[in-house]
């Protein structure tokens, strides 16, 4: 098996930049050691002396000492991320989102990954089933953290029924080793009405906080149901009342584990309780929000960002007339958001849209999954203003183009509105309506 590691990006500034090292170079051997994967490059980098040996694309091998800090990057990114092949799934999740997707989209919308290196490099969960005795060592060996864990259940019988796996059971011994070892962890849970809720989630829970302090944290969120659901497993929405009580069983084993090790641990998503329409919990209780990638803590994050930021603000005359498009997810408390700005800002109108998802069904209540095509219909004729805010969220990583390939520019066309990306946090999407930068210490531009 051949080692070598094609260079696709060099940091400007960086070690890699000082020493000439470029784009199409390719990296041999670190230390004398050959490289597998990404777990091998970042091991083996993080000292304070270095032996490269990088081929140039003429075939010259230039063999460059370094000394530098231990925890510094060199500075290079590679054609393949993981410096190997990505490694597929080999579950058939009960629950599977990409399974109710439909046909004919891009092809790597379908391609399931089950990879601890994506956990470990970009925060992606893992079920284990995939997860190799030589990938424990080595975690354990190069002390790999955090990495991020599917349960779903912690009963042996029923995971191997959730995830179609006859392994998957077993797969969950790896996480003795892991905890052994004392690697960081956290967990999720999908729950599925009648199968993993109920005393399944009570037997999860206390069988997972067995594990603390390594494992820090676990969200439970609900299934996703696409209208695609034709030929697999027979699933089914909760309702307000079994939301209600859901979220009953996180409370109480919330407050135990706070009395006995000082931290939550167990995490709702957002969505149960915009389900139970019960209130959302205060910071304190999300842990330094450990589980927002997870939808946990989002709107408690956003609404505190943005009192920060409205106490900064200082109020002017200026008229502004914009419009935002969002999920039914976050639409009442983006609403809430900007019904506070005409106190400073009276002169400034805020238009907020819900974007009905009719692409994956209704009860897909997400931004991050409206397409564009939804997006253009439905928005299609309404007032707009001067500009149209989307969340960051509704497209793909770094590119302007929605899950349907419908691009930014295709939606100011069809609108005709100029159309502006805002990001997450609660201080951009402020900016955004004002069109001005904020300074939280009191200055704006």
């Amino acid at each position: 098996m051949e080692h070598k590691h094609k260079i696709s990006g060099v940091e400007p500034g960086s070690i890699a930049d000082e020493l000439g090292i470029g784009p199409g170079d390719l990296l041999l051997s670190v230390n004398d050691q050959l490289i597998e994967d990404v777990f091998d490059y970042h091991f083996l980098i993080h000292d304070e002396e270095l032996v490269l040996l990088i081929e140039k694309p003429d075939g010259e091998e230039w063999e460059l000492e370094i000394e530098k800090d231990y925890d510094e990057d060199l500075g290079m990114e590679f054609e393949q991320g993981l410096m190997d092949e990505y490694r597929s799934c080999r579950n058939k999740c009960m629950f599977c989102f990409i399974d109710q997707m439909p046909k004919g989209m891009r092809e790597t919308l379908y391609f399931k990954d089950d990879d601890s290196r994506l956990s470990f490099l970009q925060g992606n969960y893992v079920t284990l089933t995939n997860m190799s005795e030589h990938d424990i060592d080595r975690i354990i060996r190069y002390h790999l953290e955090p990495i991020n864990i599917s349960f779903h259940t912690t009963n042996p019988e029923l995971r191997c029924k959730m995830l179609h796996n006859r392994f998957a059971g077993e797969a969950l011994k790896k996480v003795d080793r892991l905890y052994e070892a004392g690697i960081e962890m956290n967990g999720q849970i999908v729950l599925c009405k009648g199968i993993n809720d109920g005393e399944e989630l009570e037997r999860s829970i206390r069988d997972m906080s067995r594990y603390l302090p390594y494992l820090r944290s676990v969200s439970v969120v609900p299934v996703g149901l696409t209208r695609y659901r034709e030929g697999l497993y027979p699933l089914k929405s909760f309702t307000k009342e079994e939301a209600k009580g859901v979220l009953e069983i996180i409370h109480r084993w919330q407050k135990k584990l706070f009395e006995e090790y000082g931290i939550h641990f167990i995490h709702a998503g957002d969505e149960w309780y915009l389900l139970a329409e019960e209130e959302i919990p205060e910071e304190e209780r999300y842990d330094g929000y450990l589980q927002l990638e997870n939808g946990v803590g989002m709107i408690r994050l956003l609404r505190e960002e943005c009192k920060e930021v409205f106490r900064a603000l200082p109020g002017d005359a200026k008229s502004r007339r914009v419009s935002i498009a969002t999920g039914m997810l976050a639409y009442a408390e983006i609403c809430r958001i900007t019904e506070e700005l005409p106190s400073k800002y009276p002169r400034t109108e805020t238009l907020v849209y819900p974007i009905r998802n009719d692409f994956f069904g209704e009860k897909i209540t997400v931004s991050g999954l409206i397409t564009g095509g939804d997006l253009m219909k439905q928005l299609k004729g309404k007032e707009l203003g001067e500009r149209l805010l989307l969340p960051c969220n509704m497209f793909r990583s770094e590119e302007d183009v929605f899950l349907d390939d419908v691009t930014l520019e295709d939606v100011q066309k069809a609108l005709q509105v100029r159309t502006d990306i805002v990001k997450s946090s609660g201080q951009d999407l402020i900016e955004a309506i004002l069109g001005m930068q904020i300074d939280t210490g009191g200055n704006h531009e």
